[in-house]
């Protein structure tokens, strides 16, 4: 059998059918509270390692939550979407381990996925209208639920796409996201899934509530705090200092009460019983500090008060609490690394 006959028969056992609701998981997810981080060591090909002392770090400050997010280019090809590098899965397998060691909570994502990648380059194939794509994405998906069987999703829970942008609608999402949550269960019926919202993680996708499959929203507004002069946002150069409350072109002020109403589209989607998990968020380095602290606080006593748990973008890195290169932070040196005590401090106060 030719291996795109064998995606083919593979993908066909594990998703009958695509349209319609999918067969809910054999128990409804539990809805735990994560708090934590992302680690990038995979967020783009060739990629490495996972570093043990980030989550022995993370356990020790009582976090319980990283999120990988990772692109399928680093253990596999677009030439052949069924072909997975085992000795690069080996390293997807030892960061679960160091999860499970640390008692810290794994969720394995695929920032970049056959057919679709938020960022640049972009995929030769597409994901919302091409089968093959289609097909590689739920063999993937299935291979790592097949890998992980046996693993509880207390520990390890799948991610399955990186922030859908806006020209994927909902009629296109939801079908895709049901056949590869559909192959996962075929290999582990139990493990948790969780998919991005529509709009870059905004809004909910209302029509997967009842398949059992968790949401992850953001928690980037304003962009004016969250990326101010981020290379990769044009415009963001020019955009003056902010401050906390923002102060908009009009003279209109977004503080606390403007950022709580940014979730209000979430209350329909938890008051039918949806789980909800902040699986990015966070302030680039050029953001005053004192400024992302205050915007911090306040974001995450909204989310106190919504039980919502989250992870932050990053741990290493411009948006994190280590080496973020900041101009206006004193910084601790821990290990080697530069840690921003004052940032982690606010995190720690914001978890339940």
């Amino acid at each position: 059998m030719t291996r795109r006959k064998l995606l083919r028969a593979f993908v066909s056992a594990a998703a009958i059918a695509v349209a319609g609701q999918l067969t809910p998981a054999a128990e409804t997810p539990a809805k735990p509270l994560w708090y934590g981080f992302n680690l990038l060591e995979k967020f783009s090909a060739p990629g490495s390692a996972f570093k043990e002392d980030d989550f022995k770090m993370v356990g020790d400050w009582g976090f319980n939550f990283l999120r990988l997010p990772m692109s399928y280019r680093c253990w596999g090809s677009p030439d052949d979407l069924t072909k997975m590098d085992e000795a690069k899965l080996a390293e997807i397998d030892q960061a679960v381990e160091f999860g499970r060691k640390y008692k810290v909570h794994t969720c394995l994502n695929l920032h970049r996925a056959p057919g679709y990648c938020v960022n640049p380059p972009k995929e030769p194939l597409d994901l919302w209208k091409d089968a093959k794509a289609q097909e590689g994405f739920a063999y993937q998906w299935a291979a790592l639920a097949k890998r992980y069987k046996g693993v509880p999703s207390e520990q390890v829970s799948f991610n399955l796409i990186n922030e859908p942008n806006a020209q994927v609608t909902e009629d296109l999402y939801a079908p895709v996201m049901r056949l590869a949550a559909k192959a996962i269960r075929a290999e582990d019926p139990q493990r948790q899934i969780i998919v991005d919202g529509l709009k870059w993680g905004h809004d909910p996708a209302m029509s997967l509530v009842d398949d059992k499959i968790g949401q992850s929203t953001r928690g980037y507004q304003p962009m004016r705090i969250s990326h101010h002069k981020a290379g990769w946002i044009a415009g963001s150069d020019k955009w003056p200092d902010p401050t906390w409350p923002l102060k908009t072109a009009k003279g209109e002020e977004q503080g606390a009460e403007w950022l709580r109403k940014q979730f209000d589209v979430w209350k329909p989607y938890l008051e039918k019983g949806g789980f909800l998990h902040a699986g990015e968020w966070g302030a680039h380095n050029k953001t005053p500090h004192a400024v992302a602290l205050a915007w911090m606080k306040d974001q995450l006593a909204i989310w106190k008060e919504m039980r919502l748990g989250w992870a932050l973008w990053n741990l290493r890195g411009s948006f994190g609490v280590m080496d973020s290169g900041r101009s206006d932070v004193q910084y601790e040196s821990v290990g080697g690394r530069k840690l921003d005590r004052k940032m982690l401090d606010v995190l720690i106060a914001g978890r339940m």
